[in-house]
């Protein structure tokens, strides 16, 4: 039986032994790739001046949003001095580690605007656990993975699905049906790439339009059905859960081809548009900027999308191959549902716009992914 199209993905990869001897470069010998680096500090760049206008000139929230950066770097630059067969070997204990966290949250989390997803740490603070998932997911799937023939077989396929199924139900039960849903997407994208059959695909898309309508009607909690009508008709509440997605596209189109400017967005500035420096970032950035500036936006993206891919197609072991990749599509999807539900064709589910919206513990979890992405491309 030949091996499906998404195959493709790891037979095209150099093997070991069959790629020309070259002398390490100067980025190579620090482990860091110069494109993707230029491409990260250019996002932080704009994503600075960006929040520096959507927070209403606040220096001090700027201030901690570029701390947050350095420190996010710093991290990056760390990670990737670390070889990739190091993380592999340490993949499941670091999901153990999240996992167990996990448990923890639900047993004597902190509860906050009424959902319990953090844990307080006495002289340090608040912790997400929920975080560390983000990258321990796909490390897991592809540590499991890679260990064994690929395409993966049947039971390894279930094995996985269980492996990805019990962190997205407990950070779902916080609940945070955003978070959980991008986990799962993490821990799915490793089993596309690893040569999942379509049989399997078109089986589990069928599976998903069985299991959708009883989540609708027993596990959804009524503030989440609630945002899924509010997208539909946001005008039938105008003035109460229809608010957001109103005032968001409103932004978004008097931004119109160009912008209106630098400072002189009305809807953040006046506090029309809500959660203008977190959330809905992107809508502040298009009233200012305008199609121009959303669409440079976007090839920023699709330049640190495109070079993620680069790394994982080059890479010489399964293991750095899937976890590149999967990383690469999970970037994607952070900045399609971000800019889907401030645009008004997903439901509003609380994920913020990579480097772009403020938050430091999401740019610090992300400068990790990356750091882990260079360590792939760098260790030979």
């Amino acid at each position: 039986m030949s091996p499906s199209s998404q195959y493709k993905f790891l037979r095209q990869a150099p093997r070991d032994g069959l790629s020309t001897a070259m002398q390490p470069s100067r980025f190579q010998k620090l482990h860091i790739d110069p494109w993707l680096c230029t491409f990260l500090i250019l996002n932080a760049c704009l994503g600075l001046t960006v929040l520096y206008s959507a927070s209403a000139q606040d220096v001090g929230l700027v201030t901690k949003q570029a701390m947050s950066f350095g420190i996010g770097f710093a991290v990056m630059i760390t990670l990737a001095q670390i070889p990739p067969k190091v993380y592999q070997a340490f993949s499941p204990y670091f999901y153990a580690f999240g996992v167990l966290s996990l448990i923890c949250v639900m047993v004597f989390g902190e509860i906050r605007m009424g959902a319990k997803r953090w844990i307080d740490i006495p002289g340090f603070g608040s912790v997400q656990p929920s975080e560390f998932m983000k990258i321990g997911m796909p490390m897991m799937i592809a540590w499991f993975l890679s260990r064994k023939p690929l395409p993966p077989s049947f039971m390894n396929v279930v094995i996985s699905l269980v492996l990805i199924g019990i962190p997205f139900l407990l950070i779902a039960e916080q609940p945070d049906l955003g978070t959980s849903v991008l986990i799962l997407a993490s821990g799915m994208f490793v089993l596309f790439l690893s040569g999942l059959s379509w049989k399997m695909i078109g089986a589990a898309l069928i599976g998903a339009g069985i299991v959708i309508p009883i989540a609708w009607e027993f596990l959804l909690h009524d503030y989440q059905r609630q945002r899924v009508l509010t997208l539909l008709n946001p005008e039938a509440d105008a003035l109460g859960t229809g608010w957001n997605i109103i005032q968001s596209k409103t932004a978004i189109g008097s931004g119109g081809f160009s912008g209106k400017g630098f400072l002189e967005g009305t809807q953040s500035h006046l506090h029309f548009l809500p959660e203008g420096h977190t959330d809905f970032i992107i809508a502040a950035f298009s009233e200012e900027f305008g199609l121009i500036g959303v669409t440079i936006l976007i090839l920023l993206y699709f330049a640190i999308i495109f070079r993620t891919f680069q790394i994982g197609m080059n890479c010489f072991h399964n293991y750095g191959r899937l976890v590149a990749g999967a990383l690469g599509l999970s970037f994607f999807v952070y900045v399609f549902v971000n800019a889907g539900m401030v645009s008004g064709i997903l439901p509003v589910v609380g994920v913020p716009l990579p480097f772009m919206s403020y938050g430091g513990t999401a740019i610090i979890t992300l400068m990790a992914t990356f750091g882990l992405v260079m360590s792939i491309h760098t260790h030979r």
